[in-house]
C-alpha cells in the first residue's frame, strides 16, 4: 500500500493494464483507485487480439475477473475502456484520452473534471504513466514480484496434468475469484490448443537461450491489394495456427528484404507475377519493430505494400507453412481483428486505413 498521505478526492480515477490475468498487484492498484474517486475507469489494453498464450483472455473476460474480485458494492463503480494495441504510442495515447473523455461525458462529468491516474513505476513498461500530464499521477508501491507471465506459465504448463494442484501454488498471488476463473478456463475446448502453442514457443525460446546475445529476428511481409480485396493466408503451424496473416517469413542469408518478400509471397500463396509488374506496384516498404509485436521474441519485419490495381483476382493457393490463401474483401477486415496473428491487423491498418486516425 502507498506510504504517502491520503490524496484529496478527485472526480475520476484511472487504472491502465492488460490484466492477463488479474493478480494481487493489480487488485491493490484497483483498490487504491477506488479509494480516490466515486468512479473508476479501467483501461484494458490488448483489447481486440486473437487468443494466444500471451493474450489468452478477451477484454470482456478480464473485465469480469476485475468485477468478481471486488465486493458487490464496488462493482457498479467500475467503467471499462477497451483499447487495441496500436504499436504506436501516439495513437495509443490519443485513443486512451478520447475514450476517457467520452466516458466522462457519458457520466455527466465536465471536461475539466479532476482525474487521478494510478500505477506503479517499475521499468520501461510503465513509461506510459508519464504520457498524461493533465492527469494527476498517484504512484503506488509494487505489491510483491508477481506478474501475469508467471500465472500464464503455470496455467499452460499444467496442461495434461493436475491443473487444480498447479493453480493451488498461486493462492498468495491472485484473488480466489481469479483462480476459480482459471480453473473454469482450463476446461474450455481451446485451452489445449493454447497450451500446445505455449509449449511450442517455450521450446523455440529455449533453443536460443544459449546464444551469446538475445537474438533479434528479421522477417519480411507482403500486403498485396487488388481493387477492394487484400491477400491473406491462414497459418498452418504454431505460432498462430489457424489465424490470419499477411504472407511472409524469415529473410534468407543471401537475399535482400525485397527478394525475400517475393519468395515468401510465392511460396505461401502461389502468386507469381513478372518482376517488373511487382516493382511498378510496390507503393511502400515500412519497418515494424515494436519490441512486443511477436510472440517469438524480438522480431523486426520489413513490410512491403503492393497495390495491383483493378484487375481480375489472381488465382492463389496456400503452400509452405500456410494452410490456405484467399482474397478477402477489405471491408471485412475490421470484423476479423481478433483473428489475426501478432500485429498483422495493425500492418493492414497502416497501409489500408482501417481504423479512425
Amino acid at each position: 500500500m502507498p506510504q504517502h498521505p491520503p490524496s484529496p478526492a478527485c472526480d475520476l480515477s484511472l487504472l491502465i493494464g492488460r490484466f492477463q490475468p488479474l493478480h494481487n498487484g493489480h487488485l491493490a492498484l484497483l483498490q487504491q483507485a477506488l479509494g480516490l474517486a466515486p468512479r473508476c475507469v479501467v483501461v484494458i489494453g490488448s483489447a481486440f487480439q486473437a487468443r494466444t498464450p500471451r493474450n489468452p483472455f478477451t477484454w470482456q473476460e478480464r473485465a469480469q475477473m476485475l468485477r468478481l474480485a471486488l465486493p458487490e458494492a464496488d462493482r457498479g463503480r467500475l467503467h471499462f475502456l477497451p483499447v487495441r494495441d496500436y504499436y504506436d504510442d501516439t495513437r495509443w495515447i490519443g485513443a486512451v484520452r478520447a475514450g476517457v473523455a467520452q466516458l466522462q461525458a457519458e457520466q455527466g462529468l465536465p471536461a475539466h473534471a479532476t482525474v487521478a491516474l494510478v500505477g506503479h513505476l517499475k521499468d520501461a513498461t510503465s513509461d506510459y504513466l508519464g504520457c498524461f500530464p493533465s492527469w494527476r499521477l498517484e504512484p503506488v508501491q509494487r505489491v510483491g514480484r508477481v506478474d501475469g507471465r508467471h500465472l500464464r506459465d503455470v496455467l499452460f504448463g499444467s496442461a495434461g496434468h493436475a491443473v487444480d494442484a498447479s493453480l493451488a501454488t498461486l493462492v498468495e498471488l491472485a484473488p480466489p475469484s481469479t483462480l476459480d476463473f482459471l480453473r473454469a478456463f482450463a476446461a474450455l475446448p481451446f485451452y489445449a490448443e493454447l497450451a500446445e502453442e505455449w509449449r511450442t514457443l517455450k521450446h523455440y525460446k529455449e533453443a536460443w537461450a544459449s546464444a551469446p546475445y538475445p537474438p533479434v529476428f528479421v522477417t519480411v511481409d507482403s500486403v498485396v491489394r487488388v481493387g477492394s480485396h487484400v491477400l491473406l493466408v491462414k497459418r498452418g503451424q504454431a505460432p498462430g495456427k489457424g489465424l490470419y496473416a499477411v504472407p511472409g517469413g524469415f529473410i534468407e542469408q543471401r537475399e535482400t528484404a525485397y527478394q525475400s518478400a517475393l519468395r515468401e509471397l510465392k511460396e505461401e500463396t502461389g502468386l507469381s507475377l513478372l518482376d517488373v509488374t511487382m516493382r511498378q506496384c510496390l507503393k511502400a516498404a515500412v519497418v515494424f519493430d515494436h519490441p512486443d509485436r511477436s510472440q517469438r521474441g524480438r522480431t523486426i519485419t520489413h513490410a512491403h505494400y503492393f497495390d495491383l490495381g483493378e484487375r481480375e483476382l489472381p488465382e492463389v493457393q496456400g503452400g509452405d507453412d500456410a494452410a490456405g490463401a484467399e482474397w478477402v474483401p477489405i471491408e471485412r477486415l475490421t470484423q476479423m481483428e481478433d483473428c489475426f496473428l501478432d500485429d498483422h491487423f495493425h500492418m493492414l491498418d497502416h497501409f489500408l486505413g482501417l481504423t479512425p486516425r
